[in-house]
């Protein structure tokens, strides 16, 4: 007769192993799983309104659901990536001929403020090397962006599979939600309470990431690209597009462009265009960033803005563009495991003093 405790054990152990197994099986489609999880939570009202037009069948729904996707999210992403990867290549060719200059900065400084080249000087900082690391930066980084851009357009057949497979994952998640989740629940062994807590938790970071900071992003993209296209700017698109992707970090954002598109203005002979490009950007960027930002973030994430902010940036080095939604519900997380561990242990602690 064997111990009981020996059984148990073993059967975790074989839990272990053989989920360890299926997660090494699948690792290839786990952020494609992770997003038809997100877009499940994110769409749900959307699924739960093509529900009561359809009088409750749910497969129609979902499938409804997918296509109000297609349409409203994946074919402009599309449309947008195209776009975007035309541009990349064009800013590269630019640079490369000469046409942009990004030394142009550190020559204007030379020429228009000759104290502070000396000054400069004396400190040691050797200008005829800055302004060639200048140049390097900007080769190097729009030729890195050119590579992308090509990486993705060859990659096209690999991306094209994982969005197949994440909408046909997304079809069950939606039809079957609820049960799934009720399965989830009543698996994991961390109690009814917990469960619900950390369910809830990542619903809300999911929805606020997605929702609230996509529509920031969009506006602030679309806005500077905007402004960029009406003072001819080149590349109004590529700069939109990367201004949206940086809106995503609270603070910093879509000034790490404007900002210093709006110094190479000033420094090439356009000073006009450059008040205009800081006033709509500090002025009107800015507010979008400090109004919507906490109305439709922060108030359902629940986090801090450098938390947010740290968690973005990590999720970027560690998952690429998944990161802007993965950093901060691995961050949310930490904080609701370690809150309810601190309750937990506060709530031990007063326990005995209790029955004394």
């Amino acid at each position: 007769m064997r111990p009981p405790s020996l059984e148990r054990g073993f059967f975790i152990l074989l839990v272990s192993i053989t989920t360890l197994a299926f997660l090494g099986l699948i690792r290839g489609f786990i952020m494609p799983l992770f997003w038809a999880v997100v877009l499940a939570i994110v769409f749900q009202p959307v699924q739960h309104w093509w529900l009561e037009r359809t009088r409750g069948r749910p497969s129609v729904a979902s499938l409804l659901t997918i296509l109000t996707i297609l349409f409203a999210v994946v074919l402009p992403l599309t449309v947008l990536g195209l776009a975007l990867s035309r541009e990349a290549l064009l800013f590269y060719e630019r640079i490369a001929t000469g046409e942009i200059d990004p030394a142009a900065a550190i020559r204007w400084i030379e020429d228009l403020i000759p104290v502070a080249s000396d000054r400069l000087g004396v400190l040691g900082v050797d200008l005829q090397q800055l302004r060639e690391g200048f140049a390097t930066v900007g080769v190097v980084a729009s030729q890195w962006m050119a590579q992308q851009a090509l990486a993705i357009g060859q990659d096209a057949v690999r991306i094209t599979i994982l969005s197949a497979v994440m909408l046909y994952v997304l079809f069950f998640f939606l039809r079957d939600g609820d049960r799934i989740l009720e399965g989830v629940v009543g698996a994991l062994p961390l109690g009814e309470e917990r469960e619900q807590a950390l369910l809830a938790k990542f619903a809300s970071v999911s929805r606020a990431t997605i929702g609230g900071a996509l529509v920031v992003a969009a506006v602030q993209g679309g806005v500077g690209g905007l402004v960029f296209w009406m003072l001819g700017i080149p590349g109004p698109v590529f700069w939109g597009a990367i201004m949206t992707v940086l809106s995503f970090l609270p603070g910093v954002g879509a000034s790490l462009v404007w900002g210093p598109a709006a110094i190479i203005l000033a420094v090439t002979g356009s000073p006009v265009r450059a008040l205009i490009l800081v006033g709509v950007g500090a002025l009107f960027i800015g507010l979008i960033d400090n109004v919507l930002r906490p109305v439709l973030i922060g108030r359902y994430t629940q986090m801090p803005d450098f938390l947010i902010l740290i968690s973005t940036l990590g999720g970027l080095a560690a998952f690429g563009l998944s990161g802007v939604v993965v950093g901060p519900v691995i961050a949310a997380f930490f904080l609701s495991v370690w809150e309810m561990f601190a309750r937990e242990h506060e709530e031990r602690k007063e326990g005995p003093a209790e029955v004394v």
